[in-house]
């Protein structure tokens, strides 16, 4: 086979991450990640209001970073070999688009406006709306949620569509589309952005906007003006079809060739959300979970057709054909804050230190920097290691800081702490924290099991599978299975760069390159069956705090 080289593109919350891989064998050419500037500073967030919008600057500036940043890094004969370029990115993550399928934010009248932005996937701000689809749906008998678990989310982008559309008539009166971030990056690339023409991802159409064949795509044009005439045309200003990642979007485009430094030959393949990617680039088979664990947790399951038959299971992210494989059904789920609750528990610790800190006359400008990068450094490492040491404890927490995904979606939940009492300490709600977010996993398995699906194994991948022993270990046990964890740091880019090696036409089936390209696993957590009793009572505690 003729030497090949693929780009795997992977957006996430923070930053945006590329690997310039060898399509032979799975090698790692170089890689790297490039931080957006301007959410970096969190410009068009209010966290109050659960408002999280990023700019597409953020994007195209970032993703022409870390694509030169690779080839630079790389032998300069490589170049002239890369095949194929892929993309995922977080979802749902819309963006309101003008005729030309422009995001109305790249306009000179909304270039400050957040709601002309990316509507990043923990976004809560359309609840309401969210609400309000779910009652329409129930009210008129409809089935377009049947497949996204039954319960419509405020994190998906129906709901985001309609809650700016409301809210901002400037936005509403120049609006004529949306697209996903997932679709808009391969749409960029290849100089095709108008709505009706793009090929859209069936990842994020079928877990998220209600598209699914058996009503022939998306609900019709009536679905939608009854719920609100503002939304009566943009079925007719979207898609009927939907493409799995195995197909090519284009070729890339002049501009972003000369951009790039890359010949208009390379092949841009169909994107997809992060964790299904991930999930590929993890190593999942047919009944294996994959849990990418970071900034929230995503589980994807791959089962095959005849497991599930005609049931639908519910109260998921859905299950879609060909969302994380063609030929096989992909099922999703997650948790809305992981890594942002462990990062709560470390403000709580050092945030009125650092007041204090920055606030004395007893410290030079230069010393209290250096404490101040040392309290961020170390307090979640100080943190995990006293939990480690706590056997028992009084506390118990739900795991709900930012709501619910699943099971049963629900973002007006909040989390709850109980039995604090004045020996209550930092490492034992930080340990709370954690055995919650496990709590959380467990329930997520369960309603696989439950609802037919088989779990035969479970996999993680992701910041904190890769650098937290004691979260691994405690979900380890808590669920009662064994996690392998893969060994890429960058699971989710691999997977990318798999997809746009069949996308390129080097592999025919994602399988296949799979095979080829992955990297296997680095560690396992054995689950400790001196705890199981322990866990299993508390776990019906978290249920029974769950139902009050």
């Amino acid at each position: 086979m003729e030497q090949k080289y693929v780009i795997g593109v992977d957006y996430g919350t923070d930053s945006v991450r590329a690997v310039l891989v060898n399509a032979q064998n799975g090698e790692i050419v170089s890689e790297s990640v490039c931080y957006y500037p301007r959410w970096k500073k969190q410009l068009y967030c209010d966290p109050s209001k659960n408002i999280y919008r990023q700019h597409p600057l953020d994007y195209m500036e970032s993703l022409e970073t870390v694509i030169k940043d690779i080839l630079s890094a790389a032998n300069p004969s490589i170049k002239n070999l890369i095949a194929g370029i892929s993309i995922d990115t977080t979802g749902s993550t819309p963006v309101l688009t003008d005729k030309a399928g422009i995001p109305l934010a790249l306009r000179d009248e909304f270039k400050d406006n957040p709601n002309a932005m990316f509507v990043l996937w923990k976004d809560h701000s359309a609840v309401n709306e969210a609400e309000e689809i779910n009652a329409y749906i129930k009210k008129i008998q409809a089935p377009y949620i049947q497949y996204e678990g039954g319960i419509y989310s405020s994190e998906w982008v129906w709901a985001k569509v309609l809650h700016i559309l409301r809210e901002d008539v400037a936005i509403r009166n120049v609006a004529y589309s949306w697209i996903e971030h997932c679709d808009w990056i391969p749409a960029l690339l290849t100089g095709n952005q108008k709505p009706e023409n793009v090929k859209r991802s069936r990842c994020a159409a079928g877990h998220k906007a209600m598209w699914h064949p058996s009503w022939g795509g998306l609900p019709p044009k009536e679905f939608f003006s009854g719920l609100d005439p503002l939304l009566e045309d943009y079925p007719e200003h979207l898609y009927k079809d939907t493409y799995t990642s195995n197909y090519a979007a284009g070729n890339l485009c002049p501009e972003w060739a000369e951009k790039l430094g890359l010949s208009e030959n390379c092949i841009i393949g169909v994107g997809a959300f992060d964790c299904h990617f991930g999930a590929i680039g993890g190593g999942i088979k047919p009944n294996t979970l994959v849990r990418i664990v970071g900034t929230s947790t995503c589980d994807i399951l791959l089962t095959e057709y005849d497991a599930l038959k005609d049931k639908v299971i519910p109260g998921i992210c859905g299950q879609v054909d060909g969302s994380v494989a063609p030929g096989y059904l992909g099922l999703e789920a997650g948790q809305s804050s992981v890594g942002d609750a462990f990062a709560w528990c470390k403000r709580l610790l050092i945030d009125s230190a650092i007041a204090i800190l920055e606030n004395s006359n007893l410290l030079t400008a230069e010393q209290k920097k250096e404490i101040k990068q040392e309290l961020e450094e170390k307090a979640l490492i100080w943190l995990t290691q006293q939990a480690e040491n706590i056997n028992e404890s009084s506390l118990i927490a739900t795991d709900w800081l930012n709501g619910r995904r699943t099971p049963d979606a629900n973002q007006r939940l909040k989390a709850t702490i109980s039995g604090l009492s004045l020996a209550s300490t930092g490492p034992e709600l930080y340990a709370a924290i954690v055995e919650a977010t496990s709590f959380g996993a467990k329930a997520i398995v369960e309603r696989f099991i439950e609802n037919g699906a088989e779990v035969n194994e479970i996999i993680g991948i992701g910041g904190i599978a890769k650098k937290s022993p004691f979260v691994m270990q405690m979900m380890a046990d808590v669920i009662g299975m064994k996690i392998k964890v893969a060994t890429p740091l960058q699971a989710c880019a691999l997977g990318s760069a798999m997809f746009a090696a069949v996308a390129a036409g080097i592999y025919d089936d994602i399988f296949k390159a799979q095979k080829a390209m992955e990297q296997g696993f680095d560690k396992e957590y054995i689950p400790d069956n001196t705890k199981r009793a322990y866990y299993d009572e508390r776990y019906k505690t978290y249920q029974s705090l769950g139902k009050k």
